[in-house]
């Protein structure tokens, strides 16, 4: 792997970490495709239970490495765009810990991760329409998803930037830190998650993500496809009788 990309594995937690400040934190072919390896590791590995994406030196990332594409290098991994998460997400979770700038690329790879903490004074947007090109990396359909749609279409068209603050009123944000410890605060919460069943946490980010195409129809039946599984489990088991028991509970993952 390139060492633009840092992979670190601390307890579980896998800490993907976009290393080209210089440049901040653009994306190239090696970045991509770093990410995308860190990422499928992840969910190979049973003993990896949740991601965090970063960047190096205050920025998060500021999407396509412009000078990359006009020498046409393709900064996507093939079927998978740009990460390889914007169009196919890790099935476990993935935090993005936001500090300096989240833009065009960038934004777009953090509306593909499950939770966002962010610095306060980070700041956010799409602004593809400032250089002749579109959001096709997923934001113009993601964005309008998680935030009010005038307010999506606002981002979109203008491709101004957006403040943490006005973003985490809309939703977009689980968490605003003080500058410096996005990372720290995405570490407690990958904890919390950590502490409860694999299958369940899988199972239950699969059905929110999926939900949003059923119709009305057949929503529980899909839904059963996903969790009846869970509920069948040793891990279920194991939950009712550690309850029962007052104590921890173990889990196996099956």
């Amino acid at each position: 792997m390139s060492d633009e990309v840092l992979v670190e594995h601390i307890d579980g937690v896998v800490v993907i970490t976009i290393n080209r400040p210089d440049q901040r934190n653009a994306v190239n072919r090696a970045v991509s495709y770093g990410v995308c390896e860190a990422v499928d590791e992840m969910d190979r590995n049973p003993a990896l239970r949740v991601g965090i994406l970063t960047g190096a030196g205050g920025t998060f990332c500021s999407g396509m490495d412009l000078k990359a594409f006009l020498r046409g290098e393709v900064t996507r991994v093939e079927g998978r765009g740009i990460m390889g998460i914007a169009r196919t997400p890790p099935q476990k979770p993935l935090i993005a810990a936001v500090e300096g700038y989240a833009l065009a690329g960038g934004f777009e790879c953090m509306l593909a991760c499950d939770l966002v903490v962010a610095a306060r004074n980070a700041s956010f947007g799409i602004p593809e329409v400032k250089r002749g090109l579109a959001a096709a990396a997923g934001g113009l359909m993601r964005l309008p998803r998680v935030i009010p749609q005038r307010i999506a279409m606002e981002m979109a068209l203008t491709g101004d930037m957006f403040p943490a603050e006005r973003l985490y009123q809309y939703g977009l944000i689980n968490a605003l830190v003080e500058p410096g410890q996005a990372l720290e605060e995405a570490m407690k919460l990958a904890r919390r998650i950590m502490v409860n069943a694999p299958m369940s946490v899988a199972a239950s980010k699969r059905v929110i993500v999926e939900q949003q195409d059923w119709a009305l129809d057949e929503m529980f039946d899909r839904q059963e496809e996903i969790t009846g599984p869970v509920l069948k489990s040793q891990d279920a088991r194991e939950g009712a009788a550690a309850f029962a028991q007052r104590r921890p509970a173990v889990w196996k993952g099956e």
